[in-house]
């Protein structure tokens, strides 16, 4: 159970959370099959320059490759230890494969926009599903307990990659269903901010974490409003923006793990409380 927390206040904000989970649920249950709109792959800008098709939106992906590489490196190299990054190995694992998962998703929106259909998709979408679970199970970790975040870390990649499985599956049998997907998707941008705002953190840098997800949000927006950013003079898409701004949120995570510290009553783990003070 978090410091500073009684048992019936973690108990009635946990099942504030199982609340949000079921009303998700079955909200998305509810939903008619939702197949894949085929128009998904008609993106505004496909402006192509040496060979190279829908130029913009491929190499635009390569910030989004660097940033999950660094924060691999930074995964690999750090090693679990009582001050921070890191204080178990299991945290260590999820961190890095969030980021390998990154580092997955450039390299599978490059192949889908070279040349973007179902199949291709497929391939950005899988290692996407990852991160979001990968990053909800580390948030559950710092958050609700360890044992929680350890137990859910693998059940969620199995959940997470099962959703992108399962809607290519009912594409190929000619009855597209994304509603699992969606709830992979979208859940975590519910439940994250509820996980902050409900549970004391195990780590300080929470205004990075909220940083990072804020450009996951300008993220989303920037892909809807891909025609319309384009029409702004076509010079960039709103396609091409939205992998930079993940890009963005990516690099935010590594920058907040290199300086984040464990949180201790009085103050940061390893420091005076004159140094942790804000």
């Amino acid at each position: 159970m978090p410091r500073h927390l009684s048992a019936a206040a973690f108990r009635l904000r946990l099942a504030a959370m199982a609340a949000l989970l079921v009303t998700a649920v079955v909200a998305v249950a509810r939903l008619p099959r939702v197949p894949q709109d085929p128009g998904y792959h008609r993106f505004a800008d496909r402006r192509s320059l040496e060979g190279v098709p829908n130029l913009l939106d491929v190499v635009s992906n390569l910030p989004l490759g660097a940033a999950g590489i660094a924060g691999l490196l930074f995964a690999v190299r750090k090693k679990s230890q009582t001050l921070g990054p890191f204080s178990e190995r299991w945290e260590r694992a999820a961190w890095g494969t969030l980021f390998a998962a990154a580092i997955a998703t450039a390299v599978g929106s490059i192949y889908y926009h070279w040349a973007p259909d179902n199949i291709r998709l497929f391939w950005d979408r899988l290692p996407m599903a990852l991160m979001f679970m990968a990053f909800l199970a580390v948030m559950l970790g710092e958050r609700i307990g360890m044992r929680a975040g350890r137990v859910l870390f693998v059940p969620l990649l199995a959940i997470g990659a099962a959703s992108v499985i399962q809607w290519r599956m009912s594409e190929a049998a000619g009855a597209g269903d994304l509603r699992f997907y969606i709830l992979v998707q979208f859940f975590p941008m519910l439940a994250l901010p509820l996980l902050l705002a409900l549970f004391p953190p195990s780590y300080s840098e929470t205004r990075g974490l909220v940083a990072a997800m804020s450009w996951y949000v300008v993220a989303k927006l920037l892909e809807w409003g891909d025609a319309r950013v384009f029409s702004w003079g076509e010079l960039v898409s709103g396609h091409t923006l939205k992998h930079l701004a993940s890009a963005a949120a990516v690099y935010t995570l590594v920058r907040t793990l290199a300086r984040r510290r464990l949180v201790v009553e009085g103050g940061l783990l390893g420091t005076t409380p004159a140094a942790s003070a804000p």
